[in-house]
This record gives C-alpha cells, structure tokens and sequence, in this order.
C-alpha cells in the first residue's frame, strides 16, 4: 500500500516516468516537417474563403451594375443588378436589380436582392458578352 501511495504521490508531482497506460495516445504521429507544410498548404487552397456579392463586383465596372450575378446554390435564378448602396468598407451593403429566371425576366421593376452579405456569389460571364453586343443608340446631330 506504501508503495503505491508513493507511486501515486511521484506520477502527481511528474517525477515518476508514465505508465504504459498512459503513453498510449489514440492520435497519430506528426508528420514530417515538409510533409506539415505541404499538407498545410493543400488544406488552404481547399478551403477558399467564398466571397460575397461586393467581393465579386469590386473589379467589374461601375460595381457591376448591368451584369448578371447569382448565389452558387441558386439554379436557374440571377439578378441583373441596377442599383448598388456601399457602406463605407466598401465591403457590405445593400443591391437591387432584375430577377431572371431560366434566363427569362422575371419582373419589371428592380427588387432589393436579398442575402448580399452572405458567402457564395458568383458572376455570370454571359451577360458580359450581351453588354458588349447590345448596340449602341447614337444620338442624332443635328447641325
């Protein structure tokens, strides 16, 4: 009994070498080095932060107004955005525009789109291209 209050008293206090029950992890070993860094890496790129819609819009012109957006979870659905209201970070806000569905216009008049703050918008790169091809009406001179 001595002994193993002693035992007890030297494995509180860390002097006493642990036990074989206590050596066993349920984990696994760490990798290498390299192998850390490159497991690291792959693990960044896998998970790619979503972006929301002024993440997508920041680089198009006049804040993509004009152009076709739609969340990545929404089928057959996108807004042709008319108006955007930024905050000050430039970063969230409010948008409206012209729903589409199946590629055919849903209503007349814009409505606020909801979930703009909210991960996982994507552009879509068609209406770029009806933009471009739309004709220009020029204004008559006259002299």
């Amino acid at each position: 009994m001595a002994q193993r209050a002693m035992g007890l008293l030297r494995r509180s206090l860390g002097v006493a070498p642990p036990t074989a029950q206590r050596a066993l992890s349920t984990s696994t070993a760490p990798p290498a080095e390299g192998a850390a860094a490159a497991a690291e890496a792959t693990a960044k790129e896998a998970k790619k932060r979503k972006k929301n819609l002024f993440d997508v819009v920041q680089f198009l012109p006049g804040w993509g107004v004009g152009y076709k957006v739609a969340k990545t979870t929404w089928r057959d659905v996108s807004y042709q955005i008319t108006k955007i209201n930024l905050y000050k970070d430039g970063r969230h806000g409010k948008a409206w525009g012209i729903r589409y569905k199946a590629g055919v216009q849903a209503a007349d008049a814009p409505t606020r789109i909801s979930g703009v703050n909210k991960r996982g918008w994507k552009y879509i790169k068609e209406s770029q291209k009806k933009l471009q091809d739309a004709p220009k009406v020029e204004a008559p001179v006259t002299a």
